[in-house]
């Protein structure tokens, strides 16, 4: 099931268990990579209306306390590449977007119980950050293109750690790919490396680290060791 992208925004009082209204995007988007920065919410890229077409656009808003500072969004620079899927990462005071993909699946208009046809999809591995600058750089490419890791990462010892996500689609069967490696790359030298495996392949996984351990929790999983296409969804 497929429908068509949104610009509602919404935030959740933790403790009173609440949603209230942000202002909404300037535009619809499709899953563009979202992050807290320098007290502003900053959303960039994803895909426009349709969920298939990458767009650029970059915007922020000041936030405080769960509200918002001002009635509109800001425009800021665009990022280089659009898309959706991407791992939004916060660390030593930088802003930095990895992977994605460009294009997925669309909805059929009229079709009363969403279904979606699907065009060709390109997964990267691009890594974007940044600085006081506020000119976006590039940083060294994950060692696969790697997609639908929004929530698949958290940081350890100065280093982010993504796990699982998509990559490139079987070049005969033209299937989805998913990935089971265990990423790292180190904030001080601005090197990748895997660094292990998952017990199975696993997209939109949600990833933490806690006294030592590495979990992560749901996802869709592959069919079996032989068949990295996506199966059932896990929780």
């Amino acid at each position: 099931m497929v429908h068509n992208a949104e610009a509602c925004t919404f935030v959740l009082d933790t403790e009173t268990k609440q949603w209230s209204d942000l202002p909404p995007l300037p535009v619809p988007r499709y899953a563009p990579a979202t992050q807290l920065w320098r007290g502003r919410l900053h959303v960039m890229g994803g895909s426009g209306i349709n969920r298939y077409t990458p767009e650029v656009e970059h915007w922020s808003l000041a936030v405080k306390d769960g509200k918002p500072l001002e009635k509109e969004w800001r425009s800021e620079i665009p990022i280089p590449r659009g898309g959706p899927h991407r791992a939004c990462v916060v660390a030593n005071d930088k802003l930095m977007v990895i992977g994605g993909q460009e294009g997925d699946f669309m909805a059929k208009p009229g079709s009363p119980i969403f279904k979606c046809s699907r065009r060709n999809e390109v997964v990267y591995d691009n890594v974007f950050m940044l600085d006081d600058e506020m000119v976006w750089k590039n940083l060294p490419p994950m060692p696969k293109p790697d997609s639908h890791i929004e929530f698949a990462w958290t940081l350890v010892n100065n280093s982010i750690v993504i796990a699982g996500g998509t990559t490139e689609k079987h070049p005969i069967t033209k299937k989805m790919v998913l990935v089971w490696e265990i990423f790292r790359f180190d904030l001080n030298t601005l090197k990748w490396s895997v660094i292990g495996k998952l017990p199975y392949r696993v997209k939109t996984t949600l990833v933490g680290f806690w006294d030592g351990w590495l979990y992560f929790t749901s996802g869709q999983r592959d069919k079996g060791p032989d068949d990295p296409s996506p199966r059932k969804v896990i929780g």
